[in-house]
């Protein structure tokens, strides 16, 4: 009995003990009520597989999408849009362009469709694009062509749920284009970015713009540094293989205007300034040789150096393009003025030549001036033959004067019967022209620039 009883008082205690360390609550004045049951509802997470059997949202494992949808029936359309984001450059000696673009894929395969009381699209990334059947769709003619992997793969994937299917990527692709440089460099080049499947023909695969010319949009602040955007449309044709058939092929065509104002400050003035340089020298004496050849030395050597630039950016092609016409023309009257000086120097060298042999074979007009001596074309009558031997009209010459008159008015004779053979008013005038080597310098300054003007307004009519 006295073990019983302190058994009960050791509970006692025990229970009194738990008591006294339990929180006690306090009154605030307000009642605590109780949450709404809404708040600690969660959304059901569709992605999350239940236990049991999964259920997943598209049914890729049930079908074989190696095969393209609708297998053995009629051809699948697949509408195509494009949305160019840049041109980045055009090359002239590759013959190429490289664009950075959103390719954009229209079908249907009822294989992905899904059942959805609000109708949603699903997206996706890259990831399940390697799964399904996507066209392959490639670029014709392309060199080098990639798709962007920066942050992750630039692919989208959007299924709705009666099936249909937006195929999304970005790429940058350089392609060839045709150019034709006869006009360059005021020319206008049109180039093509072709897309067209590669397996499928047009029986099995309908390649088609979606929305016709609406399918290409542009960036309006595409812009290249040497060329003017003119156009951009689309066209579609059948393209034909020997070996595998007839295919949709779909291109991208834009024009492409080149800036001239380049050109003008880096080729055209600086061979302008070169011709017109080379004119100099009908103003300088022809006595100055130094003065003149290295002149013309110096032009010939610059327009060469014009002409080695504008080609090595250039491809080597086999026909004339519009700027060699212009570079070459303007070389050749840089060369003709040097020729010019040539003709000129070699001309006073044979009349300085035969006017020593005058004076040695006549002494008495080694007293005449030399430029009396080169103006006698055997026209002057005895008083103006007086003149030029240093005699006044009114002197009444005494005899030994008159033995020099003798000798002037043989000289003179003798040029009068050399020209008199000739027996043409043409012949006199080219004989004068010979004699006085200062009337080349005085024509070219006249035939050089002239002819110089009109073949730059023949050429800029032509060519503009």
């Amino acid at each position: 009995m006295p073990y019983f009883t302190r058994l009960l008082v050791f509970l006692f205690c025990l229970m009194v003990l738990v008591e006294s360390r339990k929180p006690k609550r306090r009154w605030t004045g307000q009642l605590q009520m109780p949450k709404p049951s809404h708040l600690y509802k969660k959304n059901l997470d569709m992605t999350k597989i239940r236990k049991g059997k999964p259920q997943p949202l598209l049914r890729v494992e049930d079908h074989d999408f190696t095969m393209r949808p609708a297998f053995g029936g009629p051809a699948i359309p697949v509408g195509v849009d494009v949305q160019v984001e840049s041109l980045d450059s055009i090359s002239e000696v590759d013959m190429d362009f490289t664009m950075t673009l959103y390719l954009r894929h229209y079908w249907k395969d009822e294989r992905l469709s899904f059942s959805s009381t609000s109708n949603k699209s699903m997206t996706f990334d890259g990831r399940l694009v390697k799964k399904i059947w996507v066209p392959d769709v490639f670029f014709v003619h392309s060199k080098r062509s990639f798709t962007h992997d920066t942050t992750t793969d630039n692919i989208m994937l959007r299924v709705f749920p009666d099936g249909h299917v937006l195929y999304s990527m970005r790429i940058t692709v350089t392609a060839m284009c045709n150019m034709d440089f006869s006009h360059f460099p005021l020319d206008s080049q049109t180039c093509s970015l072709e897309l067209e499947s590669y397996a499928y023909t047009d029986e099995d695969l309908m390649l088609y713009w979606k929305n016709g010319d609406e399918s290409l949009k542009t960036d309006e602040k595409i812009s290249l540094s040497q060329f003017l955007i003119q156009k951009f449309h689309t066209t579609s044709r059948l393209a034909f293989y020997s070996s595998t058939g007839w295919y949709n092929r779909l291109y991208i065509n834009f024009t492409l205007r080149r800036h001239i104002f380049f050109f003008l400050l880096q080729t055209y003035f600086p061979a302008t300034l070169m011709v017109m340089l080379s004119w100099v020298s009908f103003w300088i004496d022809r006595r100055a040789v130094p003065a003149r050849v290295s002149l013309g030395i110096t032009t010939v050597l610059t327009m060469s150096t014009i002409i080695t630039g504008v080609n090595a950016s250039m491809p080597r092609v086999s026909y004339i393009k519009a700027v060699d016409i212009y570079l070459w023309v303007s070389f050749v009257f840089v060369f003709l003025s040097v020729l010019e000086y040539a003709a000129v120097n070699y001309l006073t060298t044979v009349q300085e030549r035969k006017e020593r042999k005058l004076r040695e074979k006549f002494p008495c007009m080694c007293g005449m001036l030399h430029s009396r001596t080169m103006m006698l074309d055997g026209s002057y009558s005895e008083s103006e033959a007086n003149s030029l031997a240093g005699y006044p009209r009114s002197h009444i010459p005494t005899e030994e004067e008159q033995q020099d008159k003798i000798v002037v008015h043989l000289a003179l004779s003798n040029e009068a019967n050399s020209s008199r053979k000739k027996g043409l008013l043409k012949g006199q005038m080219g004989l004068c022209i010979f004699q006085n080597t200062h009337a080349i310098d005085k024509y070219s300054r006249l035939i050089f620039p002239a002819s110089y003007i009109f073949f730059n307004l023949i050429y800029w009519s032509v060519f503009s």
